[in-house]
């Protein structure tokens, strides 16, 4: 995967530092604050909160195995568009205990709550497993940790493509702590994270390259959680997003900073219907609408 870097071209500077400084200073005064929705009036029926403006832009087709196009285009195309994703900044131990790794992964997310589950998507086969994946698949544990504003530029750092048998822990300077169930460590600087097990994998092959395994699918499921006591609400249920300060990715070298929110309310069909005019909405399923 290191040597792709060069192929993928994932960054778009040639100079990125000069790019950089022509940039403004990190904003260390931004709070998170809610905004309303951009159309706060919106009624059943509204549409696009644009005016229609979408419905003017035409769409182009695109074939992922249209003959000629390469794997790693459908990669650049995705990680632009499925966006922000959250960062799964994992924690390894060796089965014998040598060796310790962090590697973040943004092919990540939740997927359950009882019992708490969650995925990773881990690029290659298993027959080239890289630190991160052959750790877990042979103890069966692993520690997921949140990425928060505060330690972005050290999380980014374990991405690198050092020598095997580099300590990233080292690279960053990051701290590990103690985890309760599991030998590998947590970060201590992460506002949460999460002690896992490994519940199931799952080996995908290529279309475009039949026989070729092009990534693993790692469901785990947390046993254990750690939170910031100062993120955290009294009830231990509801993490506070101005402490937690979370990091998101978007396409190339773009991460995202999480300073703004807005709140909808789910919607109560009854309550709904009870507006005026409301049940001229309420149709029956059909093509077109």
């Amino acid at each position: 995967m290191a040597d792709a870097e060069k192929f993928i071209k994932r960054n778009p500077h040639p100079d990125f530092k000069g790019v950089e400084a022509s940039r403004p200073k990190w904003d260390e005064s931004l709070e998170w604050k809610y905004t309303k929705t951009r159309d706060p009036d919106w009624k059943l029926g509204g549409g696009a909160n644009d005016g229609g403006r979408s419905l003017e832009k035409n769409h182009i087709e695109i074939d992922p195995y249209q003959e000629g196009r390469p794997a790693t285009f459908n990669y650049k195309l995705l990680i632009s568009a499925i966006v922000p994703r959250p960062i799964g900044f994992l924690s390894t131990r060796s089965k014998d205990g040598e060796s310790i790794n962090l590697a973040p992964y943004s092919y990540f997310n939740m997927v359950n709550h009882d019992p708490p589950m969650f995925i990773i998507g881990v690029a290659g086969g298993m027959d080239r497993a890289k630190d991160s994946l052959k750790n877990v698949v042979e103890t069966q544990e692993v520690c997921i940790n949140i990425i928060s504003e505060h330690y972005v530029e050290a999380a980014n750092a374990c991405s690198v493509n050092a020598p095997y048998g580099t300590s990233e822990w080292a690279l960053t300077g990051l701290t590990p702590a103690p985890c309760t169930h599991i030998k590998a460590s947590r970060v201590k600087e992460a506002i949460f994270s999460i002690e896992a097990k490994l519940y199931k994998t799952e080996e995908f092959e290529s279309r475009a390259t039949p026989g070729k395994k092009t990534g693993v699918l790692l469901m785990l499921e947390g046993i254990k959680f750690w939170a910031r006591e100062d993120a955290i609400n009294e009830d231990r249920n509801l993490m506070d997003p101005n402490v937690l300060r979370p990091i998101s990715r978007l396409g190339g070298i773009t991460y995202a900073r999480t300073v703004e929110g807005l709140e909808i309310p789910r919607p109560d069909y009854d309550e709904m219907m009870s507006i005026e005019n409301s049940k001229s909405f309420a149709k029956p399923k059909a093509d077109g609408q």
